[in-house]
């Protein structure tokens, strides 16, 4: 096993590996918007800011690489979130900055990744810096352990679990952070790690068996190794789109088919964007597709579509959330009867939930129905949803 006492960077094998196709695009490369020259190129063993040792590929996306790494001074496990030239993170630095100087009791605090760390370090090409987030590791995220799942879907049990726990984040984050987070999906939900041996375990699995990898002229793609199921509690991360303020707020914010209807209209907006995001996440999380599609028949993300879905699940909007906009008039009459060139599809969400009956599936779409409200005043706090009968179901059993 890994020996963490040790100050000296390890020295990794340099053979061993599959080698790909060099023709074959894989990992970041497979993203439409790729560019090689805006992302740093990495190689295991690598040392960062004269302390941390890479020693896997966890991850990538459209801005940023992730890796498992070795702090040297510490003797502990990080990870790293290095970043393309061109992404911006000053802003969630600010955010993370801003949660570290809050002093709190509230449990929803440990439900939040924090920041380790941060520092810039310049591509070996001589041109752009790249900005590096240092966190503590933590497990696979919910949309993997999801692809693990019998029908790629959470049990009751599961999801209650889960949505506790990012709720009671959720309240601290409005209550006493003031933080909106904007941005909850299952990729940026991670599991906590109970046994630390998982990461050591990572480490010589890479030294004894490295994954395959592409060389090309100036750098390596490898493929990420995955970590096993860690069981620990989930955690809320990336804060990225996370905005500081929870009044007033503007501009187009979440995911595509978990955008509240005030996104969608471009109104002000304040920090229920998160409560209806959470109520998208939750069908996502127990059931077998997005609550709505908001494409058209090309597949195109649109508007109008979206909206004929939400309007046929939740009925038609109050006039007052309307006149907040004077996009509505695209969709709506004055009368507030839609007059969209999408049709309104011929479907409910009582249809749509197959998986419970009875009263649990009037109690599991009444949960549903206190985050999902046009008028984001109506829709319950994160605290108030904590309490609802069918997330607390089974927390107390009699003795």
């Amino acid at each position: 096993m890994t020996d963490l006492r040790s100050l000296e960077p390890r020295v990794f094998p340099s053979s061993g590996w599959e080698n790909i196709e060099p023709s074959l695009p894989v990992e970041e490369e497979s993203i439409p918007t790729y560019r090689p020259e805006k992302f740093y190129p990495v190689y295991i063993g690598e040392v960062f800011n004269h302390r941390y040792q890479i020693v896997g590929k966890l991850g990538y996306g459209s801005s940023a690489t992730v890796w498992l790494g070795r702090d040297l001074w510490d003797r502990r496990y990080v990870t790293l979130k290095i970043h393309t030239t061109s992404t911006a993170v000053t802003s969630e630095i600010e955010i993370y900055n801003h949660l570290r100087t809050i002093q709190s009791n509230h449990a929803g605090q440990s439900c939040l990744r924090p920041l380790i760390g941060d520092f810039q370090t310049q591509n070996p090409d001589g041109h752009g810096l790249h900005h590096c987030l240092v966190h503590s590791p933590l497990g696979i995220s919910l949309d993997q352990l999801m692809s693990l799942l019998p029908g790629r879907v959470m049990s009751s049990a599961m999801v209650r679990t889960t949505i506790r726990n990012i709720l009671a984040a959720l309240d601290f984050l409005h209550t006493e952070a003031r933080v909106i987070h904007t941005d909850l999906q299952p990729s940026n939900i991670l599991l906590g790690i109970k046994d630390d041996s998982i990461l050591s375990r990572f480490e010589q699995a890479e030294f004894e068996a490295p994954m395959p990898r592409k060389t090309l002229g100036d750098r390596i793609i490898y493929l990420s190794r995955s970590l096993p199921i860690s069981f620990g509690t989930p955690v809320l991360c990336d804060f990225g789109e996370a905005r500081l303020g929870i009044d007033q707020q503007q501009g187009d914010i979440m995911p595509d088919v978990y955008r509240a209807p005030e996104v969608i209209l471009d109104m002000t907006w304040d920090y229920k964007v998160d409560i209806w995001n959470i109520g998208m996440l939750i069908w996502d999380l127990f059931e077998h597709r997005h609550l709505f599609k908001a494409r058209d028949p090309e597949g195109k993300l649109d508007n109008g579509y979206h909206l004929g879905e939400m309007q046929a699940l939740l009925g038609s909007p109050p006039l007052e959330f309307l006149a907040r906009s004077e996009n509505s008039i695209q969709f709506w009459d004055n009368s507030g009867k839609w007059k969209g060139t999408a049709p309104l599809p011929d479907k409910n969400i009582e249809a749509l939930e197959e998986r419970l009956r009875g009263d649990e599936k009037d109690d599991f779409l009444r949960f549903l129905r206190r985050m999902l409200c046009w008028l984001p005043e109506e829709r319950a706090t994160a605290k108030e949803l904590l309490f609802d009968p069918w997330l607390m179901h089974g927390l107390f059993k009699s003795v």
